[in-house]
């Protein structure tokens, strides 16, 4: 077990002091960051528990809180990717479809894309394992394109139909009639009816989960909801029964994929929200951290052990993304704009059929690890590559709880890179990490230049145990002169749990020309659904005087296939006249022109947030390590680096590279012609000279 590794502040300053925890759960390691009133702070990292995933936060808090108090604890926050585990790996509920008679299949047929082109076995593209046909149940009845009843819901076939889905044992019901987010009448007489029939199976409707166009991915998402809400109502239980025994008073909060959190209550309510949260945490964190540095844009980068995040921040918010998938599924939910590389410290390094050199995709994982780690793994990775390098100590690798064989690094890479490329072991691993550094730009690149971004004035923020070795090298590849590194980068997701604010939203589809909707129509569904977003933070027990409101239309010229995002005046008294003027004025941004031509609103949505106030979070306090010096292989050349301990740097000092900077999560590589500098919350390196 890896233990806690911040400094923790005197006991007496300890005494019935608030706190805040947040425990984030990987694949690997469960993360959780402790922060008190007085803003210091406690990180901490446990193996995670596969098998369940709940145990994990049991052993964290016992670590967190030892024999204290759980009362002191006024907010319990929880980052999962059960949710989207469950949906990988098969282990949802079973679920059962009720659709418009003739529409039962659209969910095996989907967009009839190939994830693969050139495969010639594929695995299946659309979620057809999770309702095969004989679980798909067609009813007459017709909502028409205008939203007006075509055909009368046949209320005896919704009976028959649950009653044969009650005797498969079917535990949740989804619910996808056409039309229905423009009408939901049908939908909700439907869940009405099989309430009746078949007490305690849970019901999903896409008026609910997902009123928008385009009817596989609407009942995608809504065959997700409902698959999910057996498996995350057992899970959030256990959570609320282990934090329960602790003494914690303060409600559950769980993260979601926009990254605001929810109640368990309302995360019960729609728990395909959960999904695809795990970046959007990383991110939120990254977004923290550069605003309390100044910084309004800028680029995180999470290299964990398997993959490296990369993110966009702007405008002091992550970038948001409505086209998530999980898998080759479609899960229309807002999440953070990542791309995602396999790259990261346990990607293997390989010598492919043409004798180049490869690193990644395949990973050494946790089990057996890297060679270094002397637990069964015999391929060279990256991180063998960093202690071959001298940019990781062994000793200190992971607090000391998890040390390192040089030996075993050199022998690996000697093996299977150096001799095959007659080169030696040095060269092979400096090989290595240009190989992944090289990879890593790439991926900046993609959700930078790629998208008309020149990353050149934005900050760099790496994140995750690897970041702070590749970030120096990655900026100057990118022309990239400034990085902020967080004061906690190994559990950046945890920290993000902490700043994340409560928040909930509601939205309703149209799709009709905008000139054809009244305004006092407009207001008054605008009103609607802010109102039901205050009802579900009124639950939360936040009052009305905390929230912020926000209304965004997507919108299209008709003809169009795709929509763009339009902010709308909250209080706006013609809000069809800003959909029309405001999606002019984003088309013209985008794509550098725009026409004449009717402006459609496809759907409106409503988001209402609650931030709560905080301390800014600080390094924990701690006595002054001592500060050494090794030779180690740092912009391509072997130098004397002075090795930092970063609880030891005091508050505005600077130190010139090359140097190393480390501490118990992570470890950053200062190269000569770099400078850092240090901050309550975040170091700051800038570039000084080439």
């Amino acid at each position: 077990m890896v233990r806690s590794w911040a400094t923790t502040v005197p006991q007496q300053a300890e005494h019935r002091m608030e706190m805040e925890i947040g425990i984030d759960i990987g694949g690997t390691f469960t993360d959780a960051v402790c922060r008190q009133s007085n803003g210091r702070l406690r990180l901490l990292k446990v193996p995670s528990t596969p098998d369940d995933p709940a145990r994990a936060v049991g052993v964290a808090l016992s670590e967190l809180l030892g024999d204290g108090d759980g009362a002191a604890v006024r907010r319990f926050l929880h980052g999962t990717t059960v949710a989207t585990n469950a949906i990988l790996e098969g282990n949802t509920a079973r679920v059962a479809l009720i659709t418009t008679t003739g529409f039962g299949d659209v969910i095996e047929i989907g967009r009839m894309i190939r994830s693969v082109n050139y495969d010639l076995i594929l695995t299946p593209q659309t979620p057809v394992g999770l309702i095969p046909p004989e679980r798909r149940y067609e009813v007459h009845g017709r909502i028409g394109a205008d939203g007006a009843v075509v055909e009368p819901l046949d209320e005896e076939g919704v009976a028959e139909a649950a009653r044969q889905l009650a005797a498969e044992g079917v535990q949740a019901v989804a619910i996808c009639f056409l039309f229905s987010f423009l009408n939901p009448a049908h939908e909700r007489r439907a869940r009405e009816i099989i309430e009746a029939e078949c007490p305690g199976v849970a019901v999903s409707l896409s008026s609910d989960v997902d009123p928008a166009i385009r009817e596989y991915e609407r009942t995608c998402a809504t065959a997700f909801d409902a698959a999910l809400k057996p498996v995350m109502d057992s899970y959030l239980a256990r959570i609320e029964g282990i934090i329960a025994k602790r003494g914690i008073r303060a409600p559950l909060q769980v993260m979601h994929s926009r990254g605001g959190l929810l109640g368990s209550g309302e995360a019960r309510r729609r728990p395909v929200r959960l999904t695809l949260s795990g970046p959007s945490a990383a991110a939120i964190g990254a977004a923290s951290v550069l605003r309390q540095a100044g910084f309004s844009e800028g680029i995180s980068i999470d290299v964990g052990g398997t993959s490296a995040d990369v993110a966009l921040i702007s405008g002091g918010a992550a970038v948001l993304r409505t086209d998530g998938r999980i898998g080759s599924f479609p899960v229309r939910v807002p999440t953070a704009d990542v791309v995602a590389v396999a790259a990261g410290g346990g990607s293997i390094a390989w010598i492919d059929a043409t004798g180049a050199l490869r690193v990644g995709p395949r990973s050494a994982g946790a089990d057996p690890g890297p060679a270094c780690y002397r637990r069964g793994g015999t391929m060279p990775t990256v991180l063998d590559a960093s202690v071959v390098l001298g940019l990781v100590d062994p000793v200190s690798f992971a607090g000391g709880h998890v040390p390192l064989d040089c030996a075993a690094a050199e022998e690996a890479i000697e093996r299977e890179i150096a001799a095959p490329l007659g080169i030696g072991v040095q060269e092979a691993a400096l090989a290595i990490h240009r190989v992944i550094n090289a990879i890593m730009a790439e991926a900046v690149r993609q959700v930078t230049v790629a998208r008309g971004t020149d990353p050149r004035d934005w900050p760099l923020l790496p994140a995750g145990g690897g970041g702070g070795l590749h970030a120096a090298t990655i900026a100057e590849d990118l022309g990239m002169g400034c990085i902020v590194v967080p004061s906690a980068p190994g559990v950046l997701a945890a920290m993000g749990l902490l700043e994340a604010p409560l928040e909930h939203d509601a939205s309703r589809g149209y799709y009709r020309p905008v000139h054809q909707l009244a305004e006092d129509v407009l207001r008054a569904d605008i009103e609607e659904l802010a109102g039901r977003c205050a009802a579900a933070m009124t639950r939360e027990g936040v009052e009305p005087a905390m929230t912020e409101t926000e209304v965004v239309a997507a919108a299209s010229f008709v003809g169009q296939g795709h929509t763009l995002d339009v902010p709308v005046p909250a209080e706006c008294w013609e809000p069809g006249a800003a959909i029309r003027d405001g999606f002019i004025a984003v088309h013209r941004r985008a794509y550098g022109h725009t026409r004449d031509a009717p402006v459609r609103l496809v759907e409106l949505r409503v988001v209402q947030r609650a931030r709560i106030p905080g301390p800014p979070s600080l390094r924990a306090a701690g006595a002054a390590e001592a500060r050494g010096g090794r030779c180690a292989v740092i912009g391509g050349a072997m130098v004397k680096a002075v090795t930092i301990p970063r609880i030891g740097m005091a508050d505005g000092e600077m130190i010139r590279g090359p140097a190393i900077v480390e501490q118990a999560d992570s470890t950053l590589v200062v190269p000569a012609g770099w400078e850092v500098t240090s901050h309550p919350a975040h170091l700051l390196m800038r570039k000084v000279s080439s």
